[in-house]
């Protein structure tokens, strides 16, 4: 069974968690970093050791972490590398991780390191195909009963759990209508990701409505 490792801070991480435990078979295996933090941490490795963080996080071969800070990430992804994580996932997008300074680690260590605005464009690699293929870019079967859509299956859905909330509130809906109100549900789910841009919830938003529309499609020509 594959373990995944998550570092949470305050609220951020909490529903991946939730998802990954009630939407696929794999285990968790969990660590917080206090959720108000100094802007500027000096030796980041040392204020980590300080913190007494639970270490077995990194027998995990895949580590997601909402560390959020990126003096703080850097720390993580050296005890990442040094404990042999096969791939690091940083959401939070690069305002808040040095992705130079990443790339230059991920090289070091022979480590995968992605990092991402939204979780829902995480794209499967061969180091993690095996969270990627419950939890990534969106992929549904739908139902179509006189040009109502009947059922949603979720085959692989966003990590915050929205495509789960948007399959089900979906059902009932006019065939023609579904591919924009799918792209509104994910907008009204309390996602974390970033509002008020043309990026962030409404990326997501665009990426649900396209599931549903390749959905619609593969139905039809069946």
């Amino acid at each position: 069974m594959t373990t995944i490792g998550v570092i949470t801070r305050g609220k951020y991480g909490n529903r991946l968690i939730e998802t990954i435990l009630s939407k696929t078979d794999m285990k968790v295996v969990q660590t917080a970093v206090p959720e108000l933090l100094p802007d500027f941490i000096d030796e980041p490795e040392e204020f980590l050791e300080g913190l007494n963080i639970d270490t077995s996080v990194f027998d995990s071969n895949i580590v997601i972490t909402y560390s959020l800070h990126p003096d703080l990430t850097v720390a993580i992804a050296h005890m990442a590398g040094k404990a042999g994580v096969k791939a690091l996932i940083i959401p939070g997008g690069a305002s808040k991780a040095p992705v130079v300074e990443l790339e230059g680690l991920a090289k070091k260590y022979g480590m995968l390191i992605e990092v991402e605005d939204i979780c829902c464009t995480l794209e499967s690699e061969p180091e993690t195909e095996e969270l990627c293929k419950y939890l990534s870019i969106p992929e549904l079967e739908v139902d179509i009963d006189k040009g109502i859509i009947s059922s949603v299956k979720v085959l692989c859905g966003a990590p915050c759990g929205s495509t789960w909330h948007m399959a089900k509130e979906l059902v009932g809906t006019k065939v023609e209508d579904a591919p924009a109100r799918a792209g509104l549900l994910i907008q009204q789910y309390p996602c974390r990701a970033v509002r008020g841009g043309m990026g962030g919830i409404h990326e997501s938003g665009d990426i649900h409505k396209k599931a549903v529309e390749d959905a619609i499609k593969r139905k039809r020509e069946k």
